[in-house]
């Protein structure tokens, strides 16, 4: 009796609040209609990842393969390679890569020029804008025999050398690249929770006799914490998610052992070779990690500060 009252008080609630915002109800279905065909409707497809997929016979008339695909991945001499490559390049970004918005937002916090402070977001903030083929192309360009770091390189006494033909200076060059590409974008969050504390914190920090420093340590990090950890948290939930596009541009067959990641490795197998069930297996199986990875985040974030997802 009390689940059908709990059910009818909750019906009850949702048809009020339609007839109050009907407006921005019927607003949220493109949105709602564009994750269903486009992200949630595709996961059927996943279901080749099981079979002996062949484009003529369709989905269903392929023969069932279970978890062959699987076990020819992990069991493969590659997978290692890939799975450290995958890790490497990943957590180097998640180390070096996350803190850099954040510092940059507090330090931009602590500006008081106004125009100085939008000068220096404006140019952190247009790389972003940059599409990757052409980023990709830069950095080419840059680490190349002829190029500005070689150039100073050579300049101190150094040999010239291709940068992207050495394989352990690929993760160094994939990481500092994306840090310069996104860091001013990812201040934007940092900066929008900064503005919600509240200015009565920085005075009476200032009536205790705390300096910049201990301003920063005592109001503005503990300010933000639940922003950082819940982007934390979403980060390591992408942990095994190396995006193909950008790999695929600089790297070259000669550093395939350091510089190939799953990703890219699905986009070989699946686009380039046609082998779209074991493609589908191996990018099921990383996203499989993926979600073990952001469950166990989240618990975990849950338990030490009460900072979560769900």
């Amino acid at each position: 009796m009390e689940t059908g009252k709990k059910k009818g008080s909750l019906a009850s609630k949702l048809v009020k609040d339609y007839k109050r915002h009907k407006i921005i109800y019927w607003l949220l279905v493109p949105v709602l209609l564009y994750y269903f065909i486009f992200h949630y409707l595709p996961m059927g497809g996943l279901l080749i990842a099981f079979k002996d997929y062949r484009p003529a016979r369709g989905i269903l008339g392929s023969a069932w393969v279970g978890l062959e695909h699987f076990r020819t991945f992990v069991s493969s001499y590659y997978f290692w390679d890939l799975l450290r490559n995958t890790v490497t390049i990943s957590f180097s970004s998640l180390l070096f890569g996350f803190p850099a918005p954040l510092l940059l937002a507090i330090l931009l916090n602590e500006l008081r020029q106004k125009k100085f402070k939008k000068v220096v977001q404006t140019v952190t903030y247009m790389p972003h804008f940059i599409s990757t083929v052409v980023m990709a192309g830069i950095v080419v360009d840059m680490v190349a025999t002829d190029g500005v770091i070689n150039n100073i390189i050579t300049f101190f006494g150094g040999e010239a050398k291709n940068l992207l033909n050495v394989g352990s200076f690929f993760a160094p060059i994939y990481v500092v690249s994306g840090i310069w590409q996104n860091i001013g974008w990812g201040t934007i969050i940092y900066l929008a929770a900064l503005s919600n504390i509240s200015v009565d914190l920085y005075e009476a920090a200032d009536i205790d006799g705390a300096g910049r420093l201990k301003k920063i340590l005592n109001v503005t990090i503990p300010g933000i914490t639940p922003t950082i950890v819940t982007l934390l948290i979403m980060r390591i939930g992408r942990i095994m998610s190396v995006g193909w596009e950008k790999i695929v541009l600089l790297y070259n067959p000669a550093i395939f052992d350091r510089a190939d990641v799953i990703s890219s490795f699905v986009y070989r197998n699946g686009l380039l070779n046609a082998n779209y069930s074991y493609s589908a297996a191996v990018g099921l199986f990383n996203s499989v990690i993926n979600v073990l990875l952001l469950v166990i985040a989240n618990n975990v974030s849950k338990k030490l500060n009460e900072t979560s997802l769900w």
